[in-house]
């Protein structure tokens, strides 16, 4: 039987344009689109998880969530609102969400104003400026990740707190840099200067010390010391540090996971229209011991999904942005089989 060709979905095509703009961890970009009877489904790429950093597949969800929020706000820009199913078939894991044309409704001046800010925003490395964020503004992005099921814990401000938050992330960063899992995986996703991939982090998309601030960040070049940020932790109160906040959730399952992704990707994007940018230290939350000790931290013990640092850029420490891979790479083809019932059973346990 001859195939036949069914033409791209220009809709579809637009709204994945959107979508690839989202934040990934290493920028791994472990998402996948498939366009069927106007209805576009979101799938993780299991091949693009990091199994050292991330082997529950916590973070690659976490990424496909920011995708999802992304295609919701392109739908709100055209004026429909969004038919949304997370997870819609246990037998299909890796189907994580789908998501209809519903009826006509003007997007809102947030909507719009976040959806002009997606080529804007960026993932920043390195100390910002001293200026504070104004209360106000905080608050209205607390408002921002709550409405999309998760929360934004700003009470670690005491110096003793971050002191503590700062040791936790250089101990992590510290295992990650001599484990040579971590470091084989993270130079995999570090493409050298003058690559053509259009993933992972590029040389100039990252400082070349990754330990500029009290919070050490990933050393994608492969050469730092630790011990200049312990220098640096002295001086943990220092405004170049930024807000620090954590996105928590209730729970810490497979749902949880996507609605985090959500809530990341409105906070960024509402904070890139006040010209706030964000850094991200989640090297504590892939190490169990040390997520625990983070959760502790945090007040009603909710699951600590991202480590976030909030302020103004530092154009003196400015870099690259990332590339995305084009449309036609991110739309696949429809899975077709079904998990059998004992690999459904590890995957739904892998969630947990």
């Amino acid at each position: 039987m001859t195939a036949t060709f069914a033409p791209p979905d220009p809709a579809a095509q637009y709204l994945v344009r959107a979508a690839v703009t989202a934040p990934s961890p290493c920028n791994t970009q472990p998402w996948r689109f498939v366009s069927r009877d106007g209805e576009l489904q979101l799938h993780a790429d299991p091949i693009r998880r990091l199994p050292a950093a991330d082997p529950d597949g916590r973070e690659m969800l976490i990424g496909c969530g920011a995708a999802l929020f992304n295609v919701r706000l392109a739908m709100r820009h055209l004026g429909f609102l969004p038919r949304l199913r997370l997870l819609p078939d246990p037998g299909l894991p890796w189907l994580l969400a789908t998501v209809r044309w519903g009826p006509y409704a003007r997007p809102t001046a947030d909507e719009e104003a976040m959806f002009a800010a997606l080529p804007r925003r960026h993932t920043h490395r390195g100390p910002f400026q001293p200026d504070p964020l104004p209360p106000h503004l905080i608050e209205q992005l607390r408002g921002h990740a709550r409405h999309e099921g998760a929360e934004l814990c700003t009470t670690l401000t005491r110096a003793e707190d971050l002191r503590r938050l700062a040791g936790l992330i250089r101990t992590a960063e510290s295992v990650q840099r001599t484990h040579p899992l971590f470091t084989t995986e993270l130079a995999n996703w570090a493409p050298p200067r003058g690559s053509r991939r259009r993933d992972g982090i590029p040389a100039g998309a990252y400082p070349r010390s990754p330990d500029t601030t009290a919070f050490a960040g990933r050393d994608y070049a492969g050469h730092a010391r630790m011990g200049y940020e312990q220098e640096r932790a002295r001086h943990i109160a220092h405004p170049a540090l930024g807000l620090v906040v954590l996105l928590t959730t209730r729970h810490d399952l497979r749902d949880d996971w996507l609605r985090t992704g959500q809530s990341l990707q409105r906070v960024l994007l509402y904070a890139t229209v006040h010209r706030v940018a964000a850094a991200v230290h989640t090297q504590p939350l892939e190490l169990p011991e040390l997520r625990e000790q983070v959760r502790r931290m945090v007040i009603g013990r909710q699951h600590p999904q991202m480590i976030l640092r909030l302020g103004y850029d530092n154009k003196t420490h400015a870099t690259l942005a990332t590339s995305r891979r084009p449309v036609p790479d991110v739309m696949g083809q429809h899975e077709k089989h079904r998990v059998p019932p004992r690999s459904r059973r590890r995957e739904q346990a892998a969630g947990r």
